[in-house]
């Protein structure tokens, strides 16, 4: 049985586990104030163009959001989103746990447009209802889409006329930089949203995500924030060396090259053989729609996840590659698809 259920199914870069090992016996000062994370802060910052930009690092994605949110909303905000935003469907309420409302927005391609955002503030007009400061947007998004550079100039704009901080969720970010239809760079992102993460537990890293904070109104006593959520890793430089090396010789880029190609090799045989896709995914994370007879087939040898029921005898699923998923297992699912 081969997993196409998700991109974190495997450890991480033997790369990455190298040079865990040869700092395992050097002694280190906690809590991120080690030399591995400034190290690693020092790459990013060079590789976004911001020395000004704050870098935290946090073991996970919810954990994240759910830091950044809160610190960024007053008990009365709210947080605007897509309908299928992580932190609307895939965090078991953690953000209302905080007494903060996610405004989600129907979006069928699952990427919110200014006409979104002035659509929700429509809506919220008076202090009888919550009043909305920040929008949340995942890129590559949780169905596999992506933004533009001018869709993302778009949303950056609306957010700076409405007073709105704009954060940009990137736990799939190396698969949306490395698209084939990208336009976009980390400097890009850098200068148009005004929070954003680098996603390392899906990209080839052991677990870990790095938070950059470009807003100077969002930087104060952050690491308070991090402390009282339960979030600041007394061993922290198990989450510098990871960073440091997936920001040393490209390694972060070519690893989520890897996962885009192995998706490529999919979505062309899927193409091949007549079907059709739930979404418009040029990254990681595809969703063919397949007969439930074709379903019961590859469920035999492949795990994968359901998405939606289309209609009586159709379901969309969902097909994750990673940094480590290989050629062959793309090219058997291929041929197994093609027999039935």
């Amino acid at each position: 049985m081969y997993s196409f259920n998700n991109d974190y199914s495997e450890g991480a870069h033997p790369k990455i586990l190298e040079a865990m090992i040869n700092a395992n016996l050097i002694q280190k000062t906690g809590y991120g104030l080690d030399d591995n994370c400034a190290g690693a802060r020092a790459l990013i910052r060079q590789e976004i163009g911001r020395e000004d930009a704050d870098v935290h690092f946090i073991v996970g994605g919810t954990q994240t959001n759910l830091i950044t949110i809160g610190t960024a909303l007053r008990p009365w905000q709210a947080v605007i989103s897509t309908d299928k935003g992580h932190i609307n469907v895939h965090e078991t309420g953690a953000i209302e746990a905080t007494g903060h409302k996610v405004i989600a927005m129907p979006c069928k391609d699952g990427k919110l447009t200014p006409a979104h955002i002035q659509k929700a503030l429509d809506l919220h007009t008076d202090e009888h209802m919550v009043q909305p400061k920040m929008v949340y947007i995942s890129n590559s998004t949780e169905i596999g889409t992506q933004y533009s550079k001018a869709e993302l100039e778009a949303l950056h704009h609306i957010c700076r006329q409405k007073g709105l901080y704009l954060f940009l969720d990137g736990a799939r970010m190396g698969a949306a930089l490395t698209s084939s239809v990208n336009d976009l760079t980390l400097q890009d992102i850098a200068r148009l949203t005004d929070v954003f993460y680098i996603g390392g537990t899906k990209g080839g890293a052991l677990f870990g995500e790095a938070l950059v904070i470009c807003h100077q109104d969002l930087k104060p006593d952050f690491r308070f924030m991090v402390k009282q959520r339960g979030a600041m890793l007394a061993k922290g430089w198990l989450l510098g060396i990871q960073f440091e090396e997936l920001f040393s010789n490209n390694l972060f880029h070519d690893l989520a090259s890897h996962s885009n190609e192995m998706a490529a090799i999919l979505r062309k045989g899927i193409e091949k053989c007549g079907y059709s896709f739930y979404s418009d995914s040029m990254t990681n994370q595809l969703f063919p729609i397949f007969p439930d007879q074709v379903i019961a087939k590859l469920e035999k040898d492949f795990l994968f996840s359901v998405q939606e029921r289309i209609d009586d005898s159709h379901t969309a699923i969902r097909l994750v590659t990673s940094w480590a998923t290989s050629e062959e297992a793309c090219r058997r699912f291929v041929s197994l698809l093609e027999t039935c």
